[in-house]
């Protein structure tokens, strides 16, 4: 049923209008909402009420209404006013309630319709008669979000999102468990020249908002882009891919796109087996399992610089003969010189497959 909180501002939003009160209640005659304190009938009346067949009765200086959903009681409504205005008043307040049911009705069932869609818990024939029932366009282009907050999402975090992206412009938020908000983005207005600008754009729009007004810090991925609705599935496999390959491999960035995963993505799909065997081909029996701070910020930084040792040592601000002690106790540690564009490409990897093996450790895999 509709919050109570909604059916409460429809009823007040009517009274300043009308200066008739009202007040809705349950099949048991609890009040749901009213806009007079003072309002009062027994639930027997009510009961009454429901269990006749007149569409509308008086009782109490009250005129009772039903509020019916597919032609079934879902509520009672009870008009007061001091004219003789509430019969007619009454009828426009059901109106304006059997609207609010069947736009949260349809909420409700396109919150399920997609969830169902991510989860691909339905056959391609029921995707499309679903899609259609719901009013959902089924050939548009689409992307995939996935949001990732550090600490567990409140609805103040999907309240954020869903004040940026919007039913009518095509795109829906939604939620299958408390760590994660996905949005399906709807590309339809965006030129295919601009598609991939538009997604960055997307991703970084969501985690600086979320910043400044939810004090979240999130991470957003995104998988490919689809032309069918069917494939919203695969979008959404791909973006949790790549929400689990930036954690892993790209820690120092916020956003991950699927398609632009590099090596990263090749690494994670490779069999555990497969990793040892390569990192005990490179190391032996001396894996690295850790490297100081400054090691690894010196190798990366190294790497930023394709190997240029002047340009590397002047960003680390550092002399060039400490920058190469540095290298060598690099060297002396895993057994590769990463002066050398082989061994440095060798070294790059190897980290990177230690980093996947951990991560697949601390996560339980």
């Amino acid at each position: 049923m509709i919050a109570n909180q909604i059916i409460a501002t429809c009823i007040e939003e009517l009274n300043e209008i009308t200066k008739v009160d009202f007040a809705v209640l349950d099949l048991d005659g609890t009040v749901v909402a009213t806009t007079n304190d003072k309002f009062y009938l027994s639930p027997l009346s009510v009961r009454s009420f429901i269990d006749s067949t007149a569409d509308s009765q008086v009782i109490n200086d009250y005129h009772l209404f039903r509020v019916v959903d597919e032609e079934v009681t879902a509520y009672v409504l009870a008009a007061s006013s001091e004219n003789d205005t509430e019969y007619m008043m009454g009828r426009v307040a059901v109106s304006e309630l059997g609207h609010l049911i069947t736009a949260y009705k349809e909420k409700l069932d396109r919150n399920n319709f997609y969830q169902s869609l991510l989860l691909d818990n339905m056959l391609l024939v029921d995707i499309y008669n679903r899609a259609k029932k719901l009013h959902i366009r089924t050939d548009i282009r689409r992307t995939v979000f996935l949001i990732e907050p550090e600490q567990p999402v409140d609805n103040n975090g999907i309240d954020v999102i869903k004040g940026i992206f919007s039913d009518a412009t095509g795109d829906f938020v939604t939620a299958v468990d408390e760590k994660q908000v996905i949005l399906i983005k709807s590309l339809e207005n965006v030129g295919l020249e601009n598609e991939k600008e538009e997604i960055q754009h997307t991703a970084d729009t969501i985690v600086d908002m979320l910043s400044s007004e939810a004090m979240l810090k999130v991470r957003v991925s995104n998988g490919t882009i689809i032309s069918q609705i069917k494939d919203v599935s695969r979008s959404y496999k791909e973006a949790k891919m790549a929400m689990d390959v930036g954690k892993i491999f790209y820690e120092d960035r916020s956003t991950a796109s699927y398609d632009s995963l590099g090596i990263g993505r090749l690494i994670y799909q490779l069999p555990e087996a497969l990793c040892h065997m390569f990192l005990e081909e490179i190391f032996g029996e001396d894996i690295p399992d850790h490297l100081d701070d400054e090691t690894l910020v010196t190798i990366n930084k190294f790497f930023e610089n394709n190997l240029n040792v002047s340009e590397t040592a002047r960003q680390l601000f550092v002399h060039r003969n400490t920058l190469v002690y540095r290298v060598e106790k690099v060297e002396k540690a895993t057994g590769l010189d990463i002066r050398r564009f082989d061994d440095a490409l060798t070294l790059k990897i190897a980290l990177m497959v230690i980093n996947y093996l951990r991560y697949q450790e601390t996560s339980g895999f």
